[in-house]
């Protein structure tokens, strides 16, 4: 679900703001580049957040496989 947010989240705000340029300007073009830039930004922080997450787990021990949260001592 947060990966979903992230997305649409990226893709409503851009928008808007090549929305906003869009008139200022006088051009048509600008909201689609800003939700282009929000999408790619959206999978951009999903993904960054993934790995930040997996590292994380991987140096406290954890076996993401098993879904354990490095807790258990052998």
């Amino acid at each position: 679900m947060r990966v979903f947010s992230y997305i649409l989240g990226g893709i409503l705000i851009w928008s808007l703001i090549g929305w906003g340029l869009d008139i200022l300007l006088g051009t048509r073009w600008f909201v689609l580049a800003g939700a282009f830039v929000g999408l790619v930004g959206g999978f951009y922080l999903s993904f960054a957040r993934r790995f930040k997450s997996t590292r994380t787990n991987d140096a406290a021990g954890a076996d993401p496989e098993a879904g354990g949260n490095g807790d258990e001592q052998s």
